[in-house]
């Protein structure tokens, strides 16, 4: 795992295997990144939030509660996934968007 630039882990987030933390980033609760996720710009990845396998989060999207974004889904721009969300497969969410569940 790696964690660069001014982006913060706090709490008990953790970001594990091949997973990447960069730019301002921040990654906070009890989330967890793992495999091959990126989480850059200002995304925010909060709660009990779960980013895995190749899924991007970047721009300044947030994805929070206990929602999960898996496969090599993005979640971008100012786009939010909470709740019990699920983001899966090649799914793109932007814009503004918002997802929840």
């Amino acid at each position: 795992a790696q964690v660069s630039g001014e982006a913060r882990v706090s709490g008990e987030a953790r970001v594990f295997d091949k997973a990447r933390v960069s730019g301002k980033a921040r990654v906070s609760g009890e989330a967890r990144v793992s495999g091959e996720a990126r989480i850059f710009g200002e995304a925010r990845v909060s709660g009990e939030a779960w980013v895995f396998d190749k899924a991007r989060i970047f721009g300044e999207a947030w994805v929070s509660g206990k929602a999960w974004v898996s496969g090599e889904a993005w979640v971008s721009g100012e786009a939010r996934v909470s709740g019990e969300a699920r983001v899966s497969g090649k799914a793109r969410v932007s814009g503004k968007a918002w997802v929840s569940g």
